[in-house]
């Protein structure tokens, strides 16, 4: 489990063979789980100044893999006892969502992230989503995109500072959010799958 508060910003060494090796400050043992850009990974090695991680099949497949190069998030997992601060973040990446726009404010920067019809429902107003490992809180929500205001300090001292339109990130929703729409959904399919056993016993008189 994560806060989606960011550790460091990683140093990309390498990425060949679904090995990411990364410079940084940060040490962790070999089994370490460890989130880059917000993705759950698997410490398998660990050098001088550097360490490496293991990407499986299936987060290559969900994650905007053209990121793992220059500057990346890292965030290790919690440990029993740590101040938790942030929001429950899994490192499980839903979905990958693209920077539709930017607009500056007075006191903070709009990013405007578009990502597919069917996670939005995971997008709640005032709540919590995970961009590349960072825990933010959600502005506005339309059919097709959210609104997201980043403060001076964020962007400082994140990568969102050099997102620029057009940029797709690593999106993880609101757990919570997740899960009360799978219940949702569980009771939904229960209850027509009731009136379906109950036409088929009619359909027998």
């Amino acid at each position: 489990m994560f806060t989606g508060l960011i550790r460091e910003m990683a140093e990309v060494v390498a990425y060949e063979r679904n090995i990411l090796t990364l410079k940084a400050a940060y040490r962790p043992a070999i089994g370490d789980s460890i989130a880059v850009n917000g993705a759950c990974l698997t410490v398998v090695a660990v050098g001088e100044g550097t360490f490496s991680v293991e990407l499986a099949d299936e987060t290559r497949a969900v994650i905007a893999l053209e990121n793992l190069k220059g500057r990346v998030h890292i965030e290790p997992a919690m440990r029993m006892g740590d101040r938790f601060e942030g929001h429950i973040v899994q490192g499980h990446i839903d979905c990958i969502g693209v920077v539709t726009a930017i607009h500056q404010r007075t006191n903070g920067t709009d990013f405007f992230i578009e990502i597919p019809a069917e996670y939005l429902q995971y997008v709640i107003p005032k709540g919590s989503i995970t961009i590349d490992g960072v825990s933010l809180t959600v502005n506005d929500v339309d059919e097709e995109k959210f609104r997201l205001t980043i403060i001076p300090h964020t962007l400082k001292e994140t990568l969102f500072g050099e997102y620029r339109v057009g940029r797709r990130v690593n999106v993880e929703t609101d757990l919570f959010a997740r899960y009360v729409a799978n219940i949702l959904d569980k009771r939904a399919l229960a209850r027509r799958k009731g009136w379906e056993k109950v036409e088929h016993l009619q359909a027998l008189y």
